[in-house]
């Protein structure tokens, strides 16, 4: 199948500002693009690419006065496959996981495990470790947070969706990477487009999505405490720690966000 995907976001600067923007398809996607992934700016400036850390394609850039439009339109081809479901899938052993697989075991920004690793193992010791115990903690997240746009603040941790109980999807994902690590599970957040496919639409206007991955038998599985459910189409564009190693623009200096459109759509054969 092939997926439209795309975007229409427009920030406002007083002066000119140095960005950095995480909008492209994920190296591990890239062979999937049909044609060519540029994403146009109005007014015309140069973007510097480069991968960061986690291998994600960052693009760094100055905005003009006055702000800066981003647009892009892409088709990228994917298998029409729902995410993968490994029943028999494995947590193995501290000591036995790779080096760079341990920093998803650590605390992060949003992810504070000291602050919740004692509710996890009361929720979650009687469970199977491995795949058991990731989709009882998936499933333990869908049912414990209420979803709603209202609910978004820049702030909120994973242990304040646990109290509070509401939030938006990357909400939910922090809550179940957190609650993975704190029972030795590593867990990564990700961020990429999740359209409606396969599933009756939503009436919210489409936006980036988030979910999470956990390592399991030496791979990285792909969870949604959201939906809780496998879905098709997902296109992966960042992974890291948490939202703040995968946010879509980091601005330095004031500048205020006045158009934000996204599409992800199965192009339909006429």
């Amino acid at each position: 199948m092939e997926i439209r995907i795309g975007f229409e976001i427009s920030y406002a600067a007083e002066q000119a500002t140095p960005m950095i923007i995480m909008l492209r398809v994920h190296p591990s996607r890239e062979r999937d693009v049909i044609g060519e992934e540029r994403i146009v700016t109005a007014p015309s400036v140069p973007i510097h690419y480069y991968n960061d850390s986690f291998g994600n394609v960052c693009g760094r850039l100055t905005a003009p006065a006055g702000g800066i439009t981003f647009k892009l339109d892409a088709l990228v081809r994917d298998s029409g496959e729902p995410d993968e479901v490994a029943p028999d899938a494995q947590q193995l052993p501290i000591d036995e996981l790779p080096d760079d697989v341990l920093q998803y075991l650590m605390a992060s920004r949003y992810c504070e495990t000291d602050r919740l690793t004692d509710i996890a193992w009361s929720l979650f010791k009687d469970t199977k470790p491995g795949w058991e115990r990731a989709q009882a903690i998936n499933t333990f997240v869908h049912n414990h947070v209420t979803f709603g746009y209202e609910h978004a603040r820049p702030t909120k941790s994973a242990f304040d969706v646990y109290q509070e109980k509401k939030g938006v999807c990357r909400d939910f994902a922090h809550l179940a990477v957190t609650l993975c690590r704190c029972m030795n599970i590593p867990a990564r957040y990700v961020t990429g487009y999740l359209g409606d496919i396969g599933v009756p639409p939503e009436p919210t206007p489409m936006d980036f999505s988030g979910w999470h991955q956990v390592y399991l038998s030496g791979k990285w599985y792909t969870f949604d405490a959201r939906h809780n459910e496998p879905r098709i189409g997902r296109i992966l564009m960042a992974t890291g720690h948490d939202a703040a190693d995968v946010a879509l623009s980091t601005t330095f200096g004031r500048m205020q966000l006045t158009k934000f459109v996204v599409v992800t759509d199965e192009v339909v054969a006429a």
